[in-house]
């Protein structure tokens, strides 16, 4: 064999090697289902690009194809995966229900996983175990009811009755209305967040529920959380914030407190609007409506309920610890006025609803961004990203005054389009939520929140932000930007709520579904005390910025780093709580 013919077998056997080495395609999906109405995109990973103009086709289980579609332009994240190549392929006009998948170009092409489109596909499959994720995360032990009883004042030899509740974490068996009190820009609604979460869902989908026979569960569940708030209201008027457990097996070691950073605990334990007290209002003055008795009856919530707001119209700042309100206590206290409002008709909660939407309105930026403290401080959030629009949205269900609606319907709207446009000014091929904060004197624009902040350790996976800003896109997106059919919202708006559960629910660079026990890739279980630890249906803290980077740049998710893991694994309370208000946005009433 001469020279030239044996440099021909060696660059064929060179070529086919490289063709067998090649990456096959990566397919990224939301691993549940696709509600029929919504928007739907599955996202597509390749080492090289594919050519302009490459096909995907939607084949049914049977073998038809039901759609033939353009993947997106070739896009790039270098600072997730460098020199990766993504395509969205959106297959959203596909409304039939039935199994599915994608496949690239023809019918032997390479595929995804199957699929299955259905009318309310997450909320069919996923709020019963939601819900059955709640209920096994009362503190209703034996062990914890006893000691639960009689918890010690922090500082004080008095004790406090604080039976109920639910454990915030699979690895926290502590009792929050709020934390992060003392950095005052970062404190998310716990206990009572979960609590309006579960009565929005009563009162928008009644007819849904009692289909999966979960309506009496669902009002059971959110009646327990009333009979907390209830136990947690003072003799003083003001709301306990926080039963802590020290991380400590002994049931005993349980204080009632105010939370600093790394577990130092104060006698600081009054929650103001923002930490907690707003949102705990809210629930009482709601679930008063259903006209349900718990261990209290439905008129003494909302009793309680006014109590507690005339209490904080007086003592707020007293609790706030830097002693000034900012946009936390401002959208709290919104949501505080707005169900009172509706609950009793009475002008005073009409006149400081008004008065907190005014603020909202005036917090918002030219940019179109809202201000958090009185400077020039962005609006971040790692959890409640969405709850001033979604605070403004429950207001404007009572507000009928045309300017009042005028002005809170112009700060939805600029905030709607703020979130598309810090959202797909870059590179974005799963369509997560990008935000921007302040970064050592700077505004910066960014996937995950910065991990230097004024918690000065805290940061964490962001799903439950991701279900927040999913929520007020739907709700706050029929107000602004109506359209008949899918969600009724622009399409926009409707692809953007859609990629912040896809991305929840397994359409990630990691491919893990965070809702435990559903998709096919889950974090390990995490044990707690008290027999309480990870539950179907419990959504996981998710995907951050890389671990080393103090701006929250680059990305990264970890099951195993010396006891560091709960930053990405960890279940927490707010997350399933901001997933089911999405849901519930997503679902067609059953009639």
């Amino acid at each position: 064999m001469n020279l030239f013919n044996r440099q021909i077998i060696l660059s064929i056997f060179f070529t086919l090697l490289c063709y067998l080495c090649k990456a096959d395609p990566v397919f990224y999906m939301n691993q549940i289902a696709f509600d029929a109405r919504g928007a739907k995109t599955i996202v597509v990973r390749n080492d090289t690009k594919f050519a302009v103009g490459t096909t995907f086709q939607l084949q049914s289980a049977e073998g038809k194809i039901a759609f033939t579609g353009k993947l997106s332009r070739a896009l790039q994240v270098d600072e997730w995966a460098k020199g990766a190549y993504f395509y969205q392929a959106d297959f959203s006009g596909v409304k039939a229900e039935g199994k599915y998948r994608v496949v690239i170009g023809k019918n032997n092409g390479p595929a995804s996983d199957w699929f299955e489109i259905k009318e309310n596909a997450l909320a069919v499959a996923t709020i019963p175990s939601v819900l059955s994720y709640y209920n096994r995360q009362r503190a209703n032990t034996p062990t914890e009811w006893q000691a639960d009883a009689a918890v010690q004042l922090y500082g004080s030899d008095k004790t406090v009755d604080m039976r109920g509740g639910w454990c915030d974490a699979s690895g926290d068996v502590s009792k929050y209305f709020s934390h992060l009190a003392y950095a005052n820009f970062v404190s998310p609604q716990q206990i009572p967040l979960v609590t309006w979460s579960m009565i929005n869902s009563v009162q928008t989908t009644p007819g849904l529920l009692n289909k999966l026979n979960i309506y009496d569960g669902m009002v059971n569940e959110a009646i327990w959380g009333a009979d907390y708030m209830m136990r947690a209201l003072s003799k003083d008027d003001y709301f306990y914030m926080i039963v802590f457990s020290y991380f400590n097996k002994d049931p005993k070691a349980r204080r009632v407190v105010g939370l600093k950073a790394n577990s130092v605990t104060t006698d600081e334990y009054q929650a103001a609007f923002r930490e907690g007290g707003g949102m705990a209002i809210a629930s009482l003055a709601r679930i008063s409506q259903l006209k349900k008795d718990g261990d209290f009856k439905s008129t003494e919530y909302l009793a309680a309920a006014k109590r507690a707001f005339a209490h904080l119209l007086v003592n707020n700042t007293k609790y706030d610890d830097d002693g000034k309100e900012n946009i936390i206590d401002d959208y709290c206290a919104l949501m505080a006025a707005t169900e009172l409002w509706i609950a009793t008709d009475s002008a005073l909660y009409r006149d400081e609803a008004r008065k907190r939407a005014g603020n909202l309105n005036k917090r918002m930026s030219p940019a179109g961004y809202f201000i958090a403290d009185d400077g020039d401080r962005p609006f971040w959030h790692a959890a409640d990203a969405g709850l001033p629009v979604v605070a403004l949205c429950r207001y404007l269900d009572k507000e009928k005054d045309g300017s009042e609606r005028a002005a809170a319907l112009s700060t939805i709207k600029k905030a709607l389009d703020y979130n598309l446009k810090v959202t797909g000014n870059v590179d974005n091929p799963f369509g997560y939520a990008r935000q921007s904060f302040k970064f050592r004197g700077a505004v910066k624009d960014g996937f995950f929140i910065p991990h230097e902040n004024e918690t000065g350790w805290w940061w964490q996976g962001e799903n439950a932000r991701l279900g927040s800003l999913a929520t007020a896109a739907l709700v706050g997106g029929r107000l602004v930007y109506p359209e008949k059919g899918g969600w009724g919202v622009k399409k926009e708006l409707a692809e953007y709520a859609s990629h912040q559960i896809a991305w929840i629910l397994g359409c990630n660079p990691y491919q893990m579904c965070f809702m435990y026990q559903f998709g096919k890739n889950n974090v390990p279980y995490m044990s707690s005390n008290f027999g309480h630890g990870s539950g179907k249906g419990g959504i996981s803290n998710g995907i951050t910025g890389k671990k080393e980077n103090p701006d929250g740049s680059g990305i990264d998710f970890k099951m195993k780093d010396d006891g560091n893991e709960w930053r990405w694994t960890e279940q927490w309370l707010p997350h399933a709580a901001w997933y089911l208000q999405a849901v519930t946005a997503m679902a067609t009433e059953e009639q």
